[in-house]
């Protein structure tokens, strides 16, 4: 596929600074794919053929055992995902789908290590994005093992609404199910925790969530830069 299909990820840090050569082999052997919602991306377990980039849509990453399963973190553009397993060749430590309808870019994991090894300035790159999605998932356990469940609904919905721009508003971007798991919660915690905002100035009706306090939501929420983006 033409490299001119993929111009939209030219820009992004982890390929800003790559030569056109080394941009033209990770590209060389790459899909743009769509898929419908809840499609079976990626399952843990196996070989981490591609990295997969988001290009439109939402991505779950989860993870299961036995009969339980949790969300691990959801993705959207320009996310990667699974960089480690690319990497280092081994099996992907989760699975991912579709919650949304997605764009899907997929370049070959093999092109990936060598681009890796070839081009220093790729492998600088790939360390900076390492180490995000270390910090990032470092907040993620922060929030799961410091905060309790109202604490940590508080702060998704000031998050999701500053993402949004709309202050007295926030759209839910995905069904309440998978908040819940997202947040540690089962969908009855998240219920109550909803009922428990009340007092802060939130309101539910379906996926809209209107804040009639925004600062008093705010003041209970404290955002923390150690642990919030």
């Amino acid at each position: 596929m033409s490299t001119k299909r993929f111009e939209e990820i030219r820009g992004l840090p982890l390929f800003e600074q790559i030569s056109d050569t080394s941009f033209q082999t990770l590209t060389r052997g790459a899909y743009l794919q769509n898929f419908p919602p809840h499609t079976e991306l990626v399952t843990e377990g196996e070989s981490a053929d591609f990295l997969h980039i988001v290009a439109t849509g939402i991505v779950e990453l989860h993870s299961t055992w036995e009969d339980r399963e949790t969300t691990m973190t959801l993705l959207e553009p320009y996310a990667t995902f699974i960089l480690a397993a690319t990497i280092k060749d081994r099996p992907y430590l989760m699975s991912a789908r579709a919650v949304t309808k997605v764009r899907i870019i997929m370049i070959p994991s093999e092109d990936v290590r060598g681009v890796f090894e070839a081009d220093s300035d790729f492998a600088k790159s790939i360390v900076t994005e390492l180490a995000s999605c270390y910090r990032e998932s470092i907040k993620i356990m922060k929030t799961i093992k410091l905060r309790t469940s109202v604490e940590r609904l508080a702060n998704y919905l000031v998050k999701h609404s500053t993402q949004q721009g709309t202050r007295d508003a926030v759209t839910l971007p995905i069904e309440k199910k998978k908040i819940a798991s997202y947040l540690g919660m089962t969908p009855e915690n998240l219920s109550r925790a909803f009922a428990a905002l009340k007092i802060h100035g939130v309101a539910v009706n379906g996926e809209l969530i209107t804040l009639t306090d925004p600062d008093e939501l705010r003041h209970f929420s404290r955002p923390n830069p150690l642990i919030d983006d």
